[in-house]
């Protein structure tokens, strides 16, 4: 979530909630001929959902339509700074004034991070993935960046995560911003989000972050004390609703609307996809779970 929509989540609606008995049905599906499973219509601008394994697509919708993505971009965020040679994940980062200031400013969405606090590259990942942290995502453009200057640094970042999806082949995405407040140049589409988050999941530690429910940092203070943050909770509720969720990242903005990308294995298929503009967080998370329905039944 980003700037505009306050970072309290909407409680689920009990529809999108899928009762053990809809989640058993769900999984059967897996038996069923292919194409016996109606084509779902679904709230959002776009969606596309493919098999992970053999990449073959399942649902377009819009899928190929730059929409802004929202805080959804923290996925490219997440897998540049796992792409560095020589990653140390325990390498400390000091928080900055200026990563505060950031979120105040644009009323962002953060984790609350404490300016003169160490925090690791590990941490500060799980900041940026579980509450959306835009200081978390500043931090980390500003330690990967390279250049003199702060500003230099974080473009330097952003230039790399477009070089990153030049490298994917992807011709409809582009970024102008670390965390999804974009300067109106940053956009992307279902199945390119889908791309980038299906290359980022090869990553063991990606995974193991966004399959994350809640997580507790204890980062250094500037006196050298421990401080144990409050816990950070994934913004992504079909991690509780969902049987086989494993992923992946959520995003909303005045322009992004409500955004999801998501993921989910089931008796050794994986699928994943992607849905952009849906029309609010119940709604995104029971379009994700209408697709992955669908896909796991084909």
């Amino acid at each position: 979530m980003i700037t505009g929509i306050k970072g309290t989540r909407f409680r689920r609606a009990a529809a999108v909630t899928l009762t053990t008995g809809a989640v058993l049905a769900a999984g059967a599906f897996g038996a069923a001929p292919a194409g016996a499973a109606a084509t779902p219509t679904i709230a959002a601008k776009g969606g596309y959902v493919m098999n992970n394994g053999t990449a073959a697509s399942l649902y377009t919708k819009a899928a190929d339509t730059k929409l802004s993505t929202g805080s959804t971009t923290k996925i490219m965020t997440a897998k540049v700074v796992l792409a560095q040679a020589n990653l140390n994940l325990d390498a400390k980062v000091t928080i900055q004034k200026a990563y505060s200031d950031y979120v105040v400013a644009k009323n962002a969405s953060q984790a609350h991070l404490i300016v003169g606090d160490k925090v690791t590259v590990r941490q500060l990942l799980y900041g940026l993935m579980l509450p959306s942290g835009c200081d978390a995502a500043y931090a980390l453009a500003d330690k990967f960046g390279t250049g003199s200057t702060r500003d230099a640094r974080v473009k330097s970042f952003i230039g790399k995560m477009n070089s990153a999806a030049t490298a994917l082949h992807l011709t409809h995405t582009h970024f102008d911003s670390f965390d999804g407040i974009g300067n109106g140049n940053n956009w992307s589409t279902p199945r390119d989000l889908t791309k980038i988050a299906s290359s980022a999941m090869k990553n063991s530690t990606f995974r193991t972050i966004v399959k994350t429910k809640s997580y507790t940092a204890k980062t250094v203070t500037k006196v050298n004390t421990t401080r144990t943050m409050a816990p950070w909770t994934n913004t992504n509720g079909l991690l509780s609703s969902y049987s086989g969720a494993i992923g992946v990242k959520t995003g909303s903005g005045p322009e992004a609307k409500y955004c999801l990308v998501f993921a989910a294995t089931r008796n050794g298929k994986t699928v994943i996809g992607t849905v952009l503009a849906s029309t609010s967080i119940p709604a995104r998370e029971s379009d994700a779970t209408k697709l992955m329905n669908y896909a796991f039944a084909r």
